[in-house]
């Protein structure tokens, strides 16, 4: 059940969303502990996990609320723009509990100026008691297995561990997601040149690489 919401005083659209520009800024620490040069921001990732979601949202039966499944997608690291990505080795360091703690008192500083309802998705997500919220904890996860991919291939950094964090996901809830973790891990499996990777041609069309 979501913690109540707190009172805060009305303050300007400008002044909920200049805090949360961070997200653009910070790095999401586990690629960059892996020695991955210029790694994804935390605000990448978000976004790439509200693209997850689009994209196997529709193929979810029974179906989802995707417009609301993306909406927690797009908050569900939002604390860390006062609290940073804590690696997990800086996790394990800190009391049980803690961590979470501190993800619903940055939310709350962070969301409730935003919009009522911004901090009502975080608190969604962060229960997890929701089908939507399930799956959007696997798209985030899911999400880091492409991006795990695609640095595998340029061959950025020591990245072995995060096989292991995708091939533990327990996805049988959502058959899309156990087959885009399926794809995902066969694809890793394939010679590099046998893969085909899409760039952009400068304008404004695809081109093979």
């Amino acid at each position: 059940m979501a913690a109540p919401l707190l009172t805060h005083h009305r303050v300007s659209a400008l002044t909920a969303l200049l805090p949360l520009l961070a997200l653009d800024r910070l790095p999401r620490t586990g690629w960059v502990l892996a020695g991955v040069p210029d790694p994804e921001s935390i605000a990448a990732h978000s976004l790439g996990t509200a693209l997850v979601v689009l994209a196997l949202g529709p193929r979810v039966a029974p179906p989802l609320d995707v417009d609301r499944a993306a909406s927690l997608a797009v908050l569900h690291d939002a604390p860390e723009a006062l609290l940073t990505d804590l690696p997990r080795s800086a996790v394990e360091c800190l009391p049980p509990g803690a961590k979470a703690e501190g993800e619903r008192r940055a939310a709350e500083r962070l969301l409730a100026p935003l919009s009522a309802l911004a901090l009502e998705r975080f608190q969604e997500f962060q229960a997890g008691a929701t089908r939507e919220a399930r799956f959007v904890r696997l798209c985030d996860k899911l999400h880091l297995g492409l991006r795990w991919l695609a640095y595998r291939r340029e061959g950025r950094g020591e990245l072995a561990e995060f096989r292991g964090t995708l091939e533990r996901l327990a996805c049988a809830e959502f058959g899309p997601c156990a087959e885009l973790q399926a794809e995902i891990l066969a694809a890793a499996e394939r010679p590099d040149s046998h893969d085909h990777h899409v760039g952009w041609d400068g304008r404004g069309g695809e081109r093979a690489r």
